[in-house]
């Protein structure tokens, strides 16, 4: 059995380009983490109305980390 870190939900995303550029500076720093869409074709995008574009999780251990990075991004 591996020893693999539960994930859970850190922060909202809004659109492609967060989430590309969040991606890139987290491998970066090599921290692990996914990226998850709202996007449904089954739906018609509706979970994407209602949720926003999607989310990125990663191991507790990780998350004000990657909300300072986050916050980062966004005040530019």
């Amino acid at each position: 059995m591996t020893n693999m870190e539960e994930f859970e939900k850190i922060i909202s995303l809004s659109n492609e380009y967060e989430a590309n550029l969040m991606d890139e500076i987290l491998n970066d720093r090599k921290i692990p983490h996914g990226i998850v869409t709202a996007v449904d074709s089954v739906f018609g995008g509706i979970e994407q109305m209602e949720y926003g574009w999607g989310y990125l999780e990663a191991p507790e251990k990780y998350r004000d980390e990657i909300i300072a990075i986050y916050n980062d991004i966004e005040k530019k």
